[in-house]
Parts: structure tokens; sequence; C-alpha cells
């Protein structure tokens, strides 16, 4: 496997050196798509919100600053992104804001019906058995609790097709494959957003009030 393909493949799980410059490069690389995602999110006030792949941490500061009175658990099976999350969150951990834990979202060690809202920004490429993790996210969710899926792909773009091929585990759905699985999943009341130019999607699905675990 060549550099460049071990670098694009850090976007699985990163670690050792490349993941660390994959990191610390996804506040740039992501921060548009994630940005204009939360400005699309008009919800009540969240109370504990759950970040499933935190990264680097960059979204979970934002959306404490969105949410001044909100708590945040954010959650990545990458012990590097967990490093380097609380490092870049420091204050928000030391005020009790912020708690940042390593985990696999098909397997969540979170309290049932915690959270309000749980939030997932270009991970879900590399969630197995999707319909699984799916039903994870809506057992910790209170019931009329929010899903927001912020993607970089529609699922039909080239670019990402392209990417897809060269890294391991990657896959990618369209909005209409992603209502389907959530619906499977518990959810109901899904919203889909395009953006006007780029092959950003965000879904917005809602915990169904029928919900049974």
């Amino acid at each position: 496997m060549g550099l460049f393909r071990k670098f694009i493949n850090q976007t699985r799980k990163p670690e050792g050196f490349l993941g660390r410059v994959m990191l610390n490069g996804m506040s740039f690389g992501h921060a548009r798509i994630a940005d204009w995602a939360m400005s699309l999110l008009n919800i009540p006030d969240p109370v504990e919100i759950a970040e499933l792949g935190c990264g680097n941490g960059r979204d979970a500061g934002v959306l404490l600053k969105k949410y001044p009175s909100s708590k945040l658990t954010a959650v990545d099976y990458s012990p590097l992104s967990v490093k380097k999350t609380k490092a870049n969150n420091m204050k928000m951990v030391e005020a009790g804001r912020l708690t940042v834990i390593e985990g696999d979202v098909s397997d969540l060690k979170l309290q049932a019906e915690k959270f309000d809202l749980a939030t997932a920004f270009e991970t879900i490429y590399f969630w197995p058995d999707l319909e699984k993790c799916f039903r994870q996210v809506a057992r910790v969710l209170k019931m009329g609790g929010y899903f927001m899926i912020v993607s970089e792909s529609d699922g039909e773009d080239k670019i990402t097709r392209w990417f897809k091929e060269r890294i391991d585990g990657m896959n990618t759905y369209t909005p209409t494959e992603l209502e389907k699985t959530l619906k499977s999943a518990g959810f109901s009341e899904i919203r889909n957003e395009h953006h006007k130019i780029f092959a950003w999607t965000m879904v917005l699905a809602r915990k169904s009030m029928s919900y049974k675990i």
C-alpha cells in the first residue's frame, strides 16, 4: 500500500503519525460541511448530546457553543481521536460539560434513553452493519430525540466513489438508503437536506414515539 493510500485510510481510524496529521487537517477539511449542517439544525435546545465519531473534537466544541446549556458525550473508537478531542476542548472537559470516551457505535456503552440529540459527522461511511448501529443510536436517545447525520457524499458523487475504491471498509449511502435504514431502526420524521452546489447531505431523524428496544 502506497503512502497516499495509507494516509487516506487514516480517515477510518486515525493512529500513529499519519493519524495525527489526518486529525490536524480535519478542522480545515471538514469545517465548512459541519458548519453548513449545523446552520440547518433548528431543534429545541438539547440537554444531553452524544457525538458519535468525534475525530479531533472540533465539532464537539462548536456544538457546545451552539447550545451553551448542554452537556456532550463524545465517542470514538480511535484512542488518538479521544486524546485529541480532550486536548482541543480541555476547558469544556474541566467545566464538566464534555466527557470523551473510547467506544464502538455498534455496541454503545451509553445509558439508554439519556440523550436529546446524537450527531454523526462524516463517520457513517465506516459503521459496520448500519441498521444495527442506528438501533444503538435509537436506544440511547430519549423518546422523540433527534439524530443528525452529516456526510460529504450523497452516495452518487464521483469523488467519493473514487475514495471508496481506495479506503478499506468505506461505504456510501444515498439519502433514500439512509431514510429506509433509519425507519427500520426505529426513526421517523426524517428530513433530508442537500447542498445547492456540493454533494453534502444532512439527514435529521427523530426517534419514533412507538420505538421499542
